[in-house]
């Protein structure tokens, strides 16, 4: 039985908890404890099958950025610089996966910790292979996955960055899921409205997806805003509802679990 056999399309969300609503991304290795810690208890009131996704946000983006990560290496080939950069961008991202596991736990549910260099590989700073069988695995037995974006072997570069954006748009196509959510520190993606005002675009195209920019200031190795969209249109592309909204939000990730649409960016799935 395959991974494809044993979650049913209609039973899994995965909800990847951005790096932006985890942490402050302006300041090195700072966490939201508050923040995290109500999204954790807002994830363990339901009762549906949930596999759990986040981000590096500042303990991670300033160094992959730094040790060029996210790029080929030069011509000399994989340099002991890039070695050690893969090694402290290791260590901080799983900093910040211990005090999500942390919390998690607090709040009542069984987190089962499945790190992205365990199940992924890259070639050429692109996914080449995830093994989701660890995922469906631990569903099945009634613990709650939890992965995050790492660095991971590469087979081209050595190392480089894997993005749970990215792990996302797998394993909604593989497990499969029913939704994915995206939680970040903003209701959507914002354009401006009627009044001049920004006001979260309802529903994502590629058209949209075409207007986005990255956004000034932040270091992000793993695209941004763009690169979220163009998540969600992948998903939905494979049958998986998918949305971008607030974790500032009280109670937003808790209504969104049961299925409603709230306040956001939205694509539905195409169920041909």
């Amino acid at each position: 039985m395959g991974p494809r056999d044993s979650a049913a399309r209609s039973g899994v969300t995965l909800v990847k908890l951005g790096g932006s609503i985890l942490t402050r991304k302006r300041q090195r290795e700072s966490l939201r404890p508050k923040i995290l810690a109500r999204l954790a208890e807002e994830l363990a009131s339901t009762s549906s099958p949930v596999v759990v996704l986040h981000g590096a946000g500042s303990f991670g983006h300033p160094d992959a950025r730094r040790f060029h990560l996210a790029e080929p290496p030069g011509t000399d080939g994989v340099s002991p610089e890039r070695r050690r950069g893969a090694a402290i961008v290791s260590r901080e991202v799983r900093r910040l996966h211990a005090a999500v596991l942390q919390s998690l736990v607090e709040a009542g549910m069984n987190p089962w910790s499945v790190p992205g260099s365990m199940v992924g590989r890259n070639r050429s700073g692109v996914l080449d292979d995830l093994d989701p069988a660890p995922f469906a695995d631990a569903l099945a037995a009634g613990v709650t996955p939890v992965s995050f974006g790492d660095v991971v072997r590469d087979d081209a570069w050595g190392f480089s960055i894997l993005s749970a954006d990215t792990i996302a748009v797998e394993l909604a196509r593989e497990l499969p899921a029913q939704r994915v959510l995206f939680v970040s520190d903003v209701g959507g993606i914002f354009e401006p409205g009627a009044n001049g005002r920004p006001v979260a675009v309802p529903v994502v195209t590629p058209e949209l997806v075409e207007r986005l920019r990255p956004t000034p200031g932040v270091a992000d190795v793993t695209g941004g805003i763009r690169g979220k969209a163009e998540a969600m249109l992948a998903i939905a592309d494979d049958g998986a509802d998918a949305g971008l909204i607030s974790g500032l939000s009280d109670g937003a990730l808790s209504r969104a679990l049961k299925g409603e649409r709230v306040y956001g960016s939205w694509v539905a799935g195409s169920h041909e």
